[in-house]
């Protein structure tokens, strides 16, 4: 081959170019190849991380209550998130529903609702925020604030006189990290790593009016 005319500071310089090339080519296929196992269904993991123990609804002043026991199992890429500034927005998704025998089954009420959790480094304490409500409650731990985040109580879901009297119904439940909360740069994380896939498995109850 000849390489007349060429200066060898060139042809290092290229040979460099090509070998950074084939390291950029090596890493992209690097991450092709872990893709799979990125995308493999870790979701026992995420579903094992929130956890609905018990619900029930209650019928006052004629209106449709309910009570929800949820445990939180956060990660530690989680809870560094939280502490580096992130908030973490919960979403429950809630319907009742009348069973029908000959069609499908009719929604009566959907329902989301949404607690947002933040730490503010300068107090050192943990912010709870009814996202529907606006209602604000400060913790002094982590492990407290977790606690009441995951205990729902009386949690106003539908007037009784859209209810028919005499009549089955069940409620399903389903309880997630809200995705489209956090920055985009960790919602795109979020499409990969099960850590930031929370979310239950969808509960159901029965109940009679």
């Amino acid at each position: 081959m000849r390489c007349e005319g060429v200066n060898a500071w060139h042809v290092a310089a290229a040979g460099q170019s090509a070998g950074r090339r084939w390291r950029a080519g090596r890493s992209w296929w690097g991450v092709v190849w872990a893709l799979p196992w990125l995308l493999w269904p870790g979701s026992a993991v995420a579903e094992e991380a929130i956890e609905i123990r018990s619900v029930n609804v209650e019928l006052v002043d004629e209106v449709l209550y309910l009570n929800a026991a949820i445990t939180y199992r956060l990660a530690p890429s989680l809870v560094d998130a939280l502490h580096e500034g992130v908030p973490l927005t919960f979403l429950l998704e809630i319907e009742i529903v009348r069973p029908r025998p000959y069609w499908v089954d009719d929604v009566v009420a959907h329902l989301q609702q949404r607690y947002r959790l933040e730490y503010h480094a300068l107090t050192r304490q943990y912010l709870l925020t009814n996202v529907n409500s606006g209602s604000q409650f400060r913790f002094p731990s982590l492990e407290a604030a977790v606690s009441v985040l995951g205990t729902v109580v009386r949690l106003p879901l539908v007037d009784r006189n859209l209810l028919a009297r005499d009549q089955d119904y069940y409620g399903r439940l389903q309880v997630l990290l809200d995705e489209e909360a956090l920055p985009v740069p960790l919602r795109l994380l979020s499409y990969f790593s099960a850590d930031w896939r929370l979310q239950s498995a969808l509960y159901t109850w029965q109940f009679h009016l």
